[in-house]
């Protein structure tokens, strides 16, 4: 499967062979009918994948991972009767996410203190252990629906969603398709993706209903939005196949991936950002490289990371950056808006390629435009005030410095520097010019500074502002 995936990815991409949608399509469906046989089964298996570039100062605060102490000091509010968090550790328990094991003992431990105290979404949870069976709740059919019955009087959408899967597959009920349809319209009404995806699968199949591709392309649609893997893998198969939407390849294809991603290989994500965590580099380096050649936008960023920080051993120094480089690119293609910088910055600096500032702001650009980065902005910004690799413009470099500032905070600051020296700079250079006698003077002042003009602007800034903090607080 996973090489199934590399050679998707591959075809998807034109890697090393010739694009090829049909070929990719084939490669990445037959992972997807694997995967969503397994999701129909429920044993989904959750992804944590970590972003290192996120917070590289300090990892162990990542949201992906639910930090010890926090876990411990949350275990402590549930004993305290935060009902809320009672029933987040349950969920978390329950599938086992951010990090901790899965354990059904502790899941339905949090889910009945919480139900006690009169949570509707942990009689849901309660129900939905029961109906699918475990080593903590047995298969129970009549307990699960007496659950989701509590749960559903008050209006939950989980609830409602139990019930409709009670009738919809006659589990401690007789089948009822009606019941079912009415179930599932009340928690899709109330935004549950889970019921939103039956409604589709209901319009899709003819169970129960007339056939209706268009009313199934909606649901799915709806669900697929929230992230619902068998609604995504559905769509894939409407466009695959032309049932109810235009037959498109390349949609086809791109959902088919996510659906892909989702299968238990991804495991190997938490075990290369403990590797990381823990200072092995190379092990975090290799598992996240496979991950990368699978396809995985999160890995191949990640890869890239690691390789410019030129700590791991395993790879010739001299060949770091080429290889971040790379793999920088396959992110930045799949909408990755930090890769696309990081490709400015190793087109403008020269790392593992060649100094090229016109690529280096055509890449900004690209950020900046598409995806509003800050960064990008600023970069770009710098770039026009000094004419490099596009022509000079002082107006749109102060418009684009601007507009940093305004689409994140953490630009204010070197903004405002940015602007004095710019404003400086520009008024220094109006003075020079402005009185026709004093002109030879100022030109070798000029002459003799050279480059160094931004040097001395910077000064005279840092000394206007001593001037004014001596004045402002004596």
């Amino acid at each position: 499967m996973m090489s199934q995936m590399i050679l998707g990815y591959r075809y998807l991409s034109g890697i090393n062979v010739l694009q090829n949608c049909e070929v990719a399509l084939n490669h990445y469906k037959k992972v997807a009918d694997y995967i969503a046989d397994k999701l129909e089964k429920s044993e989904g298996i959750p992804v944590e994948k970590v972003r290192l570039t996120e917070r590289p100062e300090n990892l162990s605060s990542n949201s992906e991972i639910l930090d010890w102490d926090i876990y411990q000091y949350y275990k402590f509010l549930a004993e305290r009767g935060d009902v809320q968090i009672q029933v987040s550790l349950g969920q978390l328990h329950l599938i086992g996410r951010k990090g901790l094991d899965q354990d059904y003992y502790k899941a339905l431990y949090y889910f009945l203190k919480a139900a006690k105290a009169g949570s509707a979404n942990a009689m849901a949870f309660i129900g939905k252990m029961y109906l699918e069976g475990n080593a903590a709740a047995p298969q129970n059919n009549a307990t699960a629906f007496k659950y989701f019955s509590m749960a559903a009087s008050k209006g939950n959408a989980i609830g409602l969603h139990g019930l409709g899967l009670l009738y919809f597959y006659g589990k401690g009920v007789p089948v009822n398709y009606a019941e079912a349809l009415k179930y599932f319209q009340k928690a899709a009404e109330k935004g549950w993706p889970n019921a939103q995806f039956q409604l589709g699968f209901m319009y899709y199949s003819g169970s129960g209903v007339w056939k209706d591709y268009k009313l199934a392309f909606k649901y799915f649609y709806l669900a697929s939005q929230s992230g619902q893997p068998l609604a995504i893998y559905y769509l894939a198969e409407m466009y695959a196949t032309g049932t109810g939407v235009l037959r498109s390849c390349r949609t086809a294809v791109e959902l088919y991936k996510g659906v892909c991603e989702l299968g238990h290989w991804a495991e190997k994500f938490l075990t290369a950002y403990f590797a990381y965590k823990d200072g092995d580099i190379d092990s975090s380096l290799v598992q996240y490289a496979l991950l990368a050649e699978m396809g995985y936008e999160v890995a191949q960023s990640n890869s890239a990371f690691i390789l410019e920080s030129k700590k791991a051993k395993i790879l010739e120094k001299e060949k770091m950056y080429p290889m971040a480089l790379l793999l920088w690119n396959r992110a930045a293609i799949q909408g990755n808006a930090f890769a696309r910088v990081k490709i400015g910055d190793y087109h403008y600096y020269g790392y593992g390629t060649k100094k090229d500032y016109q690529t280096a702001a055509t890449h900004y650009s690209i950020a900046a435009n598409k995806y509003h980065s800050a960064q990008a902005m600023f970069n770009l910004a710098y770039m026009y005030e000094h004419g490099l690799g596009i022509a000079k413009d002082i107006h749109l470099a102060r418009r684009l410095y601007d507009m940093a500032a305004q689409t994140s905070p953490d630009a204010h600051i070197p903004v405002f520097f940015a602007l004095m020296k710019l404003e400086t700079m520009h008024l220094l250079r109006d003075i020079l010019f402005f009185n026709f006698t004093m002109k030879w003077k100022w030109m070798k002042l000029d002459n003799t500074l050279g480059p160094y003009w931004d040097l001395f602007v910077i000064g005279l800034i840092v000394a206007v502002l001593v001037f004014l903090l001596r004045n402002r607080y004596g």
